[in-house]
């Protein structure tokens, strides 16, 4: 009887061990009945993503599924929030995989930590790509999820591929505007815009010269006392245990100084109205970006588009805040339009 409990006790590890990621590094609560496995696709430009792709309870390969792929926020890697909105979306009974951009995390790209709009675009159609030939999944029922300046990503995707019949996009930057034009519009103008395009251009070419990429800088550290609120909790998640990650550019070194040349040049959002899909802007109240949601939202057009604030929530409460972020809205949005 003691060998047979100890045999099913073993069983029992094994079992458990399985749905754990070799080597894994994910910030989040972890749910042990969710089984995720590292995935690789491509996209158009060649360039090698990797994902960590989460599978429902009770996973039949022999069944289609509805499928949600996941990135953000700007800065971030897989094993932080997008990985958390992933795995809740497979509680839900979705599969979904949350990836790292190109150039960031496990991601290829032989230049580091470089963001462009058209590329990382590319990337959430690239996911799609690898979504819609996998067996278990229904290709007719693909949705995307974009957290802070991926939301704007996942707008501008949404507008691209006809393919994507629902997006969400949480905590949203249009990283384009705020590159362009400053914070709150307060530079957009042709003056600052050049100040800004002049260093940028001066600082490729010390680039070239010595051969490496400097970098911005992440999350201010150590965090001056006079740092705004928003800054304070950019912070509390990146620097923290609570979502510090080695790999996550903004818990670290930061992008390269030149990385946003691209995003002065390229409107994300120039086409956001002529969306057919269904569409679920979710921000929080108290959010100094909030903005941006409000703004974007005005721009889309049908009953299917819906804009979703939430009271007493800040830009980062929706990156990882389970009383904040609206998950039940959200499933409830993809159950419509996902179905």
């Amino acid at each position: 009887m003691f060998k047979i409990l100890l045999f099913a006790m073993a069983i029992l590890c094994t079992a458990s061990t399985a749905f754990a990621l070799e080597n894994d590094t994910r910030v989040f609560k972890i749910d042990p009945a969710i089984k995720a496995e590292k995935v690789h696709f491509h996209n158009r430009y060649g360039i090698d993503l990797t994902g960590d792709m989460y599978f429902p309870k009770d996973f039949d390969k022999s069944k289609k599924y509805a499928a949600i792929a996941v990135a953000g926020p700007f800065g971030a890697v897989k094993e932080q929030s997008s990985g958390l909105y992933a795995q809740e979306m497979a509680k839900m009974g979705y599969v979904a995989v949350a990836f790292d951009p190109s150039f960031t995390g496990e991601s290829g790209g032989n230049v580091r930590y470089v963001a462009d709009p058209s590329i990382n675009t590319e990337d959430f159609s690239a996911a799609v790509d690898f979504l819609s030939v996998q067996d278990y999944v229904d290709p007719e029922r693909i949705g995307i999820i974009g957290i802070c300046g991926w939301g704007g990503m996942a707008i501008s995707a949404a507008a691209m591929d006809t393919r994507i019949k629902a997006t969400v996009s949480s905590t949203m930057y249009d990283m384009t505007r705020v590159t362009a034009n400053g914070y709150f519009d307060a530079d957009n103008n042709e003056e600052a815009r050049y100040k800004n395009k002049k260093a940028m251009n001066e600082q490729r070419t010390k680039d070239y010269k010595e051969g490496k990429y400097a970098l911005a800088g992440g999350v201010v550290d150590p965090l001056p006392e006079d740092a705004p609120q928003f800054v304070k909790d950019y912070y509390a998640y990146y620097k923290t245990p609570r979502g510090y990650h080695a790999r996550s550019l903004n818990s670290n070194s930061g992008w390269n100084v030149t990385s946003a040349l691209s995003f002065v040049n390229m409107p994300l959002l120039a086409y956001a109205g002529e969306i057919r899909s269904a569409v679920l802007i979710v921000h929080g109240e108290k959010a100094h970006s909030r903005y941006f949601s409000e703004d974007a939202f005005k721009k889309l057009k049908g009953d299917n588009k819906e804009l979703m604030i939430i009271p007493g929530a800040s830009h980062v409460d929706l990156y990882d805040n389970m009383e904040k972020i609206p998950f039940e809205k959200i499933k409830e949005f993809f159950g419509k339009y996902l179905k």
